[in-house]
């Protein structure tokens, strides 16, 4: 059967990414958003690949779009991305648990509906299921853990694992959840841990900025994320499984030796807070590498040097304006 991918949330970073992915692969997705700019995808591809796109004007929170965008593109295969980051989700709770709790119960009905043709969802879990007690005396997260979550946004993605669990016990529709920690690259411009990005724009327009956290923590590469995500969509799999990744570890200081090493001028003016981000520091991803081989991975140095190099390519063609993420 040809693949046809539905791509829900891909005005976002890691959704932007997935697309970019698969339009180099010659598989352009059907992108159901509410609408917008699509911004950060104009950040990634040109006109003529971002024109391979089909976009639906649809809200996840309406089952009958979701199943009627299914069905007009026959969709194959599903990434579902869609949720309001944690300051939303704490600014609304209502609005938050009705876009990332009750969408996710739509993807799954519609889904399961037509199992006979879409063999699974692919769906973003976080970190953010976790509280930084959660991980052993290293700070290591076991697969399998259960978390305890300190934020609204942390509890509606744990309320996501579980429907995934009832659909496989129920239904026995398959699912794979990933658990991204601070996922970093081109287009993380919001959510609580895109200011390590924002310091690449930063370096990347020659200007100071305080990243309002420190301490050490697991950093994914949006486009090796997208990667991963692909990747689960494709292998064959039963069951109700939530992986964590693997990415790199770093402290804050590290980050930003490596964001001045393709920065200079900016030396000194990278400054950060002490204090670390409430969750554990690493988590096992063996069952994931089990999945699918080999995790993609862009070595820190690398992503970072990546990541500032388009942004002073994307501000020098007025794509971005210099200022367009330091508000």
């Amino acid at each position: 059967m040809t693949e046809r991918f539905l791509l829900t949330g891909a005005l976002g970073c890691i959704g932007s990414w997935v697309a970019y992915n698969l339009v180099k692969e010659g598989k352009p997705p059907v992108i159901l958003d509410i609408g917008g700019e699509p911004k950060r995808l104009k950040q990634l591809m040109t006109d003529a690949e971002l024109a391979q796109i089909t976009f639906v004007n649809g809200d996840v929170t309406d089952l009958a779009t979701v199943e009627r965008t299914l069905d007009e593109h026959g969709i194959t295969h599903i990434i579902h991305l869609a949720a309001l980051q944690v300051p939303f989700c704490r600014a609304n709770p209502p609005l938050g648990a009705h876009v990332n709790v009750v969408g996710t119960v739509n993807m799954f009905e519609a889904a399961n509906r037509r199992k006979d043709r879409i063999n699974k969802i692919v769906y973003a879990s976080s970190v953010a299921v976790y509280d930084a007690a959660d991980g052993d005396a290293s700070g290591n997260v076991s697969h399998g853990m259960v978390g305890h979550p300190t934020t609204l946004y942390g509890v509606y993605k744990q309320a996501n694992e579980g429907t995934a669990r009832v659909y496989w016990h129920e239904q026995k529709f398959p699912s794979i959840g990933l658990r991204p920690y601070i996922v970093y690259g081109t287009g993380r411009d919001q959510g609580m841990t895109s200011t390590p990005t924002k310091a690449m724009f930063a370096a990347a327009v020659d200007q100071p900025f305080h990243i309002p956290f420190g301490g050490r923590a697991d950093y994914h590469y949006a486009d090796d994320v997208a990667k991963t995500f692909i990747a689960c969509a494709r292998i064959p799999f039963a069951g109700a499984e939530i992986f964590n990744l693997r990415g790199s570890i770093a402290t804050m200081p590290q980050m930003i030796a490596a964001i001045e090493a393709e920065a200079p001028s900016v030396a000194g003016k990278i400054t950060y807070t002490e204090q670390s981000l409430p969750f554990p520091d690493e988590y096992e991803a063996a069952q994931l590498e089990a999945l699918i081989g080999t995790l993609p991975h862009t070595p820190l140095e690398q992503a970072v040097r990546d990541t500032i190099r388009r942004y002073r390519d994307l501000t020098a063609r007025g794509v971005l304006a210099s200022d367009a993420l330091l508000a």
